[in-house]
């Protein structure tokens, strides 16, 4: 049986960063959305089901922190990775206590990344298959 793709959403104001991350990702067999803000991630988790979010903290309109807290509400199965380009141990804090996965700093090389939406995607599973039981 072929394995599913781990389906991403990409949230971040940065286009470019967005453009060259989706092809990355892409290019390692992963199924790729983005979303340039909180409010337009907010629709395609209403409207599509993703293993693993990317969210940027920093984004015009909505922080990544309410968008953190508003996704979890609408759909409380993906696991988030937030990235950003601005260290802070209060918003990592603020994010690991609404349910973030993970907190890393951009640039984060690839392979580093990758692993961490694999090992994410592997705690969406368990915790989807203990709330099948």
């Amino acid at each position: 049986m072929a394995q599913n793709k781990i389906r991403v959403l990409i949230v971040d104001d940065e286009e470019r960063f967005r453009a060259t991350l989706k092809k990355l990702l892409g290019v390692q067999g992963l199924e790729v959305e983005e979303a340039q803000d909180g409010f337009e991630a907010l629709d395609k988790v209403k409207e599509q089901k993703f293993d693993v979010i990317l969210l940027d903290v920093k984004m015009p309109g909505m922080h990544g922190i309410e968008a953190l807290s508003r996704i979890k509400r609408i759909d409380p199965m993906p696991e988030v990775i937030v990235l950003t380009g601005h260290a802070s141990v209060d918003v990592a804090v603020q994010m690991i206590k609404l349910g973030g996965y993970e907190y890393l700093l951009k640039p984060c090389p690839t392979e580093a990344l990758m692993a961490k939406i694999e090992e994410a995607y592997e705690k969406k599973k368990a915790k989807e298959a203990l709330k099948r039981e």
